[in-house]
């Protein structure tokens, strides 16, 4: 029903089935295609520890990846650094074995292994590019909880909060659900790794307020799925901001 709803609200023709994952920690993702047909699962440990408002707020951000077809756009562009990488080792291997065969043509080999070595160097650069347009599809899907739900910006930023928490606690506990969500964290909501150590308060809007007060962001980011937690509850506030103007706007006019 909540699916449904949500779906309608966000212009989609076809409602997306929803699924629920046994994993114990707290997130959500939406996978499949146009063939055979979309999904979106949140885990058990979503359901059972966040309140309605908040999983709906989730599930708004999942039909926004589905809204705007992420998982074909990143499945599509994530198949090329790879190709590159495989073409470059193949060149390299039949460079470095073949450099000891003909001794008239030595040029061709050294050629082949440097061309080789050069497209590897282009595979790491393009996968680069690939999270850096991973982390820009997530600020995407997030623009769809703001936009479809009332409310809709606040309670994502409650529910990332408590997914980052949990997921920290999560982490010290349960290392096999840790395990499991991190071969699949470039389709969750939140990266499984980014889980807050320890927290000292326990009210949901003082957690996000002291996530929106970091300020140094770590230089890994550009090796992340996901945007840093920081930069993102921010994102969401200017996002608020700007559709409140856009609103009061068209009110006056």
């Amino acid at each position: 029903e909540m699916v449904e709803r949500v779906a309608k609200a966000s212009g989609l023709k076809k409602v997306p089935k929803a699924m629920i994952s046994y994993l114990g920690i707290p997130n959500a993702f939406a996978y499949g295609n146009f063939l055979s047909g979309y999904k979106v699962a949140v885990t058990r440990g979503l359901i059972e520890n966040l309140p309605r408002e908040e999983v709906e707020a989730v599930v708004a951000h999942e039909i926004g990846h589905i809204k705007h077809r992420d998982v074909e756009v990143m499945m599509i562009i994530s198949i090329l650094p790879a190709l590159i990488y495989w073409l470059g080792r193949i060149l390299m291997y039949s460079g470095f074995f073949s450099s000891g065969r003909s001794r008239d043509s030595r040029s061709t080999p050294v050629l082949a292994f440097l061309v080789g070595m050069v497209l590897i160097i282009i595979s790491f650069l393009s996968n680069l590019i690939v999270l850096y347009i991973s982390r820009l599809r997530e600020y995407y899907a997030d623009s769809n909880s703001v936009l479809t739900l009332s409310e809709g910006g606040r309670n994502l930023q409650r529910a990332l909060a408590r997914i980052l928490v949990m997921s920290g606690a999560v982490s010290r506990s349960r290392a096999r659900d840790i395990s499991s969500a991190t071969k699949l964290k470039a389709l969750l909501i939140s990266d499984p790794e980014l889980g807050i150590g320890s927290i000292r308060t326990y009210d949901i809007d003082e957690v996000v307020e002291w996530i929106k007060s970091q300020k140094k962001i770590s230089p890994l980011e550009i090796f992340s799925t996901h945007p840093d937690p920081a930069k993102r509850l921010r994102f969401i506030d200017r996002l608020e901001q700007e559709t409140t103007k856009t609103k009061y706007t068209l009110l006056r006019v």
